[in-house]
């Protein structure tokens, strides 16, 4: 299982959002370069790069700051407000290893699977952010105010011939929470979906939630806030 420790910058700063909320910031420092530099040093070889400057406005995309992470020795996954061809082609010549498409994964498939056939699987991983309703895993967009008319495992499905690989899931109820992992909806989605290479985020907050996730059979874990709060040292995450 690969750790990604992850980075949210708006407007050059590392912050936190709570649930996706822009008015419930925290804001952990004005260096992100460094901080992704702490990451490696600590023996971090991904790192997940959220530009919540470009999710907010496309023309404010932090590209600089991908290639000067890249430049640092990391493998980066990015994504925030990907919405374009164009965007993905800017930030992969940036350096970014593999981008992250949200919204337009849930809103606009056929799309994203154009994107998938043209850039490649390795370079692409969609993000579903869901909510959950009676045990009915169900995406959102549109700062998580609009419900999509189907489920997840109805939208896989339009990945399924695709050559979707990377995926991650965020129960949006436990994001920023520190709450512990929606381990039951991971389990679910590795046992629909074992082709695809899974991974965690929202609500990591020890060493025994990370424990549990690789038990699961998780290809990946997200973790933001409970590093920069000092829950997590991620040497020891690293050696666990």
């Amino acid at each position: 299982m690969i750790l990604y420790p992850a980075i949210d910058v708006l407007d050059g700063r590392v912050v936190r959002l709570a649930r996706g909320d822009f008015n419930a910031v925290t804001d952990y420092g004005g260096d992100p370069l460094a901080a992704a530099q702490a990451w490696r040093t600590a023996g971090a070889q991904w790192l997940h790069l959220v530009d919540l400057s470009g999710a907010r406005d496309a023309t404010r995309r932090q590209t600089g700051l991908v290639e000067a992470v890249a430049g640092a020795g990391l493998k980066i996954q990015t994504g925030g407000g990907v919405r374009t061809r164009e965007d993905i082609a800017a930030l992969l010549d940036a350096g970014a290893a593999r981008v992250v498409v949200g919204s337009l994964a849930i809103s606009e498939p056929r799309t994203v699977i154009g994107w998938l056939k043209a850039f490649g699987p390795e370079r692409l991983a969609a993000a579903f952010d869901v909510k959950l309703e009676d045990g009915v895993a169900w995406p959102v967009v549109r700062g998580w105010t609009q419900r999509s008319d189907q489920t997840l495992d109805a939208l896989l499905e339009a990945y399924r011939e695709a050559g979707l690989i990377h995926a991650l899931v965020t129960d949006v109820a436990r994001d920023g929470m520190l709450e512990g992992p929606n381990k039951a909806l991971y389990d679910n989605l590795i046992a629909a979906r074992p082709d695809i290479a899974w991974q965690a985020s929202g609500g990591v907050a020890s060493l025994d939630d990370l424990r549990a996730l690789k038990a699961a059979g998780l290809s990946g874990a997200i973790m933001g806030r409970a590093l920069f709060e000092g829950r997590i040292d991620l040497a020891e995450a690293l050696a666990c």
